[in-house]
């Protein structure tokens, strides 16, 4: 057989024998910052680096541990915090990986605020 003559179905069934993997589709939020819900890691403010599946990973990624002046992480996203003194929010981290609930996307008045907030230290 010729390689010109392989079906498209061939060419992806190499491509899994050899470790490469189809592309998924780009999620709409790729490139945004956002807040993720995690199953059990907590909530986490970052940029949307990659979305699969039932995990994503967050680059410049922030812990949120503790917000005040918001009702919810809705709320969050759209307004931000109001009230920053109170609020715990970890060291940012390069990256990290975590399994979703929720994907935020964030308004800028809502980034602005979220980056304004002192890190929470011991």
């Amino acid at each position: 057989m010729n390689i010109d003559e392989l079906t498209l179905g061939q060419v992806k069934e190499l491509r899994n024998i050899f470790g490469e993997r189809e592309t998924k589709t780009r999620h709409k939020d790729i490139g945004k910052k956002v807040i993720i819900r995690t199953y059990s890691a907590g909530v986490h403010y970052g940029t949307l680096e990659s979305k699969d599946g039932g995990e994503c990973t967050l680059t410049n990624a922030i812990r949120i541990w503790q917000w005040y002046g918001a009702a919810s992480l809705s709320q969050l996203a759209m307004e931000g915090t109001k009230d920053s003194e109170q609020c715990k929010f970890a060291m940012p981290v390069d990256t990290i990986t975590l399994k979703w609930i929720e994907v935020i996307p964030c308004t800028e008045e809502a980034q602005k605020s979220i980056e304004g907030v002192t890190s929470w230290k011991k």
